[in-house]
Formats: structure tokens, sequence, C-alpha cells
């Protein structure tokens, strides 16, 4: 497997992620959108964004090791976080970014705040897809 990671002169400077993640490989992982919810379907971390923050990160992990996937190999990231507060975003990028997950966010990445989410009280989800090793 190949991955190229690209920031064109002609484009902005990022806060990590690139501009365009090139992959080489056949085989690809589309995780549903990882929520902040614990193994009974829970809502973790009550109305504390940055407490959601890591639940996602955690249970990302999970579903990435259960597809023998690891942060580097994700290639695309779609972070969607209920606010309109520009500041609640940047916090959330600067959690993931020093969280055990922050490999995945150095790839091609989106930012996205929105009115709501599909659980009561769910403040953010995290949509990823990884790029997997070629089965032996």
């Amino acid at each position: 497997m190949s991955l190229q990671r690209i920031d064109p002169a002609g484009l902005h400077a990022t806060p990590g992620y690139s501009h365009i993640t090139v992959v080489e490989a056949g085989r690809l992982a589309f995780l549903s959108g990882q929520c902040p919810l614990d193994r009974e379907g829970r809502l973790v971390g009550g109305d504390e964004l940055l407490a959601q923050v890591d639940a996602v990160v955690s249970n990302t992990l999970v579903a990435l090791e259960a597809v023998g996937a690891a942060p580097v190999q994700v290639v695309r990231t779609t972070i969607w976080v209920v606010g309109s507060d520009r500041s609640d975003l940047g916090a959330v990028w600067e959690r993931l970014r020093a969280s055990p997950l922050s490999d995945a966010f150095t790839s091609a990445s989106t930012l996205v705040g929105v009115s709501l989410l599909g659980y009561p009280g769910q403040l953010i989800e995290l949509d990823v897809l990884a790029a997997l090793l070629p089965a032996a």
C-alpha cells in the first residue's frame, strides 16, 4: 500500500491536514460515523464537548483495530460538531490532533459545524475512510 499526502504550493497552509491524499491500494474500510456512545448505546461525556471527543476517539480506535488498520492508514475524515462557535471547532481539532488518533488527521479532512446530530445530546461525530493493507 502506498499513501501520498500532497499540499500544492498554490493552496493555503493547513493546521495539520493535507489538501490531497492519494491511495495506491485496493481495499478500503468505510467506518460508519463514530459517535460518543458506550457499548450499551449511552451517551458518554454528557454536555462536555471535549469528553465526547475523547469517546469518539476511543470508539474510532476500536473500529480501526477491528479491520486491522492504524490511524496512519486513515485517508479521509469528516468531523461534525454541533454548534456555531468557531472556537468549539478549533478546540475539537486541537483535541483530535493531540489524541492517540492524531495520525488520522494528517490526511484529507473536513471540519463542519452543524445544528443537530442523530442522538439526543450528541455534540460530535467522526466519519472515517481508511486504506487497508493488502490481505496476506
